[in-house]
């Protein structure tokens, strides 16, 4: 039955067990992913990402990415990420997945050319069909 699932690896990069959790119980309800990672900050996610030859690497297709985390914030994430060697970041839908409603925060997110989307926490499986839908169809 693998085979037939749309999305090979979600990578999450939120500091929040909870949302973690039920982002997680989502994504692996919907049927649509083989596996889930995640990175509860910046840090993590940019070293999860350029570690391609661990055992259990997993190169994710989506990343949902939160913006206020300790550490390294989403913003912090999106300026080194874009400085990744593209074969880290090909084939990856980045979305932006937060509690902030800052107009100026989507303005931020939007002008960085690897976001595709910005969404309300918590992810649900509507947003996840769309995302499906418009990139995975």
């Amino acid at each position: 039955m693998t085979s037939s699932k749309t999305i090979r690896c979600i990578l999450l990069i939120d500091d929040d067990p909870d949302d973690n959790f039920l982002h997680r119980l989502v994504i692996e309800d919907s049927g649509y992913c083989d596996r889930v990672e995640v990175a509860e900050n910046g840090q993590q996610a940019l070293s999860y990402l350029t570690n391609q030859s661990a055992p259990n690497y997993c190169r994710p297709e989506v990343i949902l990415l939160d913006i206020n985390m300790p550490g390294m914030n989403g913003f912090e994430f999106l300026a080194e990420y874009e400085k990744l060697d593209p074969s880290y970041q090909a084939k990856v839908v980045l979305i932006m997945l937060t509690t902030s409603l800052n107009p100026d925060d989507q303005r931020r997110a939007n002008a960085h050319n690897v976001v595709i989307g910005y969404k309300s926490k918590p992810l649900t499986r509507k947003m996840l069909d769309e995302i499906v839908e418009e990139h995975f169809s």
